[in-house]
């Protein structure tokens, strides 16, 4: 088997409105399509970023809270690649989102920072 690439990531949020509002406007993902699903009580956005890799953001009634600290086994985090770096955290700043200090990838001397998501989820700006 060969995988050619990552085609979407999907995230489950809490408070839709709020979680799609993040996505799009303040990380500026752009809509593909948005459903509501009736059976499930849900809602489905697919978001594109400017490579072709999408998110999915769903809304499900009463979805129980992510374990983030201490670390709980799975994925991580998602990280997204930018150009620069400060600009990129200056965007989230102005729009209310706490950052964490930049640090330097040892093994790589790529510099990177977190910050998450309405529910918390981690995220990460990564430079290069």
């Amino acid at each position: 088997m060969k995988l050619a690439g990552i085609h979407h990531v999907a995230i489950i949020a809490s408070d839709y409105g709020r979680s799609k509002r993040f996505y799009v406007d303040v990380l500026g993902l752009e809509v593909v399509a948005e459903a509501y699903r009736e059976a499930r009580d849900s809602w489905k956005l697919d978001l594109r970023l400017a490579d072709g890799t999408q998110l999915e953001l769903f809304s499900f009634p009463a979805p129980p809270p992510r374990l983030s600290r201490p670390e709980a086994c799975g994925l991580r985090h998602l990280a997204f690649r930018v150009a620069d770096l400060d600009a990129a955290r200056a965007h989230l700043c102005a729009h209310g989102v706490d950052c964490e200090p930049v640090r330097v990838d040892e093994y790589t001397g790529r510099r990177f920072s977190f910050f998450a998501d309405p529910d918390g989820l981690p995220l990460e700006l990564y430079e290069g």
